[in-house]
């Protein structure tokens, strides 16, 4: 439990990060690579191992709110406060594509997994989401190799005009369900506290889940059917799926504005104003 590495960058906030996933071999010096998002519109990858900043790429011209990595690490996907999405190689450093479809709406969530074309009937061995403040997920399917990049699906959810007692609106998060092939999650400010799940392969909501207050952070774990919901009354759920009695436990001294299972499924992280959390799963 120390620092190892850390990387600074003057006059700039990181607004968010990603690691670049690993490859199929076993875990090496070499892949160790973390791309983060900052505020002038930004995005720089890192080199862990080497300790170094390797490459700096501009592709916004308003802060950087979300990023990820195609799940072969040979893309990067940002999402910005103006809600544009950039597609950049980090090998060229060029940014070969930009996406309009969510403009005037910040960027909250951008994930990529695994799938092939004939899932769904369309071109592309990746799918993957993104998600604005807006209430709305668009899924697209990809082949960056070929340049091809289709719209899938696209989702909004309605909610009151007037929200009571909400001065701030809790964000729109989405994501792909580990568990259920071609089904993603979505909680955020709408008509009830829930968290939907929706069937790509369905078109419609097939599961929806109570929760006791709107959510401000979600992960799914890619081990086992948990998920894991954060709320601003200081509070994380965690949920066995399909819907049965949830845990819920304190600890946070602020809203848990994130939450993050680990790859081995075994601890969760959390984090709220001035709290980083990590809890073991056990049983």
């Amino acid at each position: 439990m120390e620092l190892v590495v850390q990387f600074q960058v003057l006059n700039q906030s990181c607004q968010c990060l990603a690691w670049k996933p690993c490859p199929v071999v076993a875990w090496g010096a070499e892949s160790q690579h973390v791309v983060a998002g900052y505020s002038d519109g930004t995005i720089r990858v890192f080199s862990v191992s080497r300790t170094e900043m390797e490459l700096k790429m501009h592709p916004h011209a308003v802060a950087v709110t979300a990023v990820a990595y195609s799940t072969d690490g040979e893309m990067i996907l940002s999402g910005s406060k103006d809600g544009l999405v950039a597609v950049s190689s980090p090998r060229t450093g060029m940014t070969i594509r930009i996406l309009a479809d969510h403009k005037g709406s910040p960027i909250t969530v951008l994930q990529c997994t695994r799938k092939q074309y004939h899932d769904f009937g369309v071109e592309g061995g990746e799918l993957w989401l993104t998600t604005s403040s807006d209430r709305r997920v668009s899924v697209w399917a990809s082949d960056w190799l070929k340049n091809k990049c289709e719209l899938l699906d696209w989702l909004s959810f309605p909610a009151p005009d007037s929200p009571k007692g909400l001065d701030i609106l809790p964000p729109s998060l989405a994501a792909f369900c580990p568990w259920e092939p071609g089904t993603l999650v979505y909680v955020g400010f709408g008509m009830q506290k829930e968290a939907l799940f929706y069937s790509l392969r369905k078109k419609q909501v097939v599961e929806k889940i109570s929760l006791p207050y709107f959510a401000t952070a979600l992960s799914l774990s890619p081990a086992a059917r948990f998920m894991a919901v954060g709320f601003g009354e200081r509070l994380l759920r965690l949920l066995r799926c399909p819907a049965s009695d949830p845990q819920d436990y304190a600890g946070h001294d602020d809203t848990v504005h994130l939450c993050r299972f680990a790859p081995s499924g075994r601890c969760l992280l959390t984090a709220s104003h001035s709290a980083v959390l990590v809890w073991e799963l056990t049983g």
